[in-house]
């Protein structure tokens, strides 16, 4: 066999390989960021149950020792006084029905955004109010695990 047969088949040989490496990489970055979004997903269902039961020791478990909660006054929560609030917030509040639709969730290497919308009924004083928001959660993936480092939350005005 010639040198250059010989040069052209180990040109071809090495673009198999590189092809066949970059296909394999790009099939596990899917994966991952498969099981990525199934774990935020159940992170952001939890969230929201967190929130109706008022389980502030499973929601301790979620959010990172950074955490704050941009309200949709604009308020700036720290992790503390959210954890308190959420504690009584939802009994206190009045709502009779709160649900979240819409889930769109985007990976950045160890960061990622989960954005969804709320619909809810609330009734004070005798009167129903029906409202929204849209809110994104920020999470971080540390040693393994995501957990939720902001909250942003954007009130929709009634219809």
């Amino acid at each position: 066999m010639s040198v250059v047969k010989k040069f052209q088949l180990l040109i071809c040989l090495l673009f198999l390989l590189t092809s066949y490496l970059s296909f394999s990489q790009s099939r596990n970055r899917m994966t991952l960021n498969n099981t990525d979004i199934k774990e935020l997903s159940s992170l952001n269902a939890q969230f929201i149950k967190n929130f109706t039961t008022q389980d502030t020791m499973a929601h301790n478990q979620i959010i990172h020792r950074d955490f704050v909660c941009i309200e949709s006054s604009g308020a700036i929560v720290d992790r503390d006084e959210y954890l308190r609030e959420w504690a009584i917030s939802y009994q206190t509040s009045g709502y009779t029905s709160f649900e979240y639709t819409d889930e769109f969730i985007r990976i950045f290497g160890n960061m990622a955004l989960v954005r969804s919308r709320t619909a809810y009924t609330v009734l004070k004083e005798g009167v129903t109010i029906r409202g929204g928001s849209v809110y994104t959660d920020t999470y971080v993936k540390e040693n393994g695990k995501w957990l939720c480092v902001q909250a942003q939350i954007t009130g929709i005005k009634p219809q």
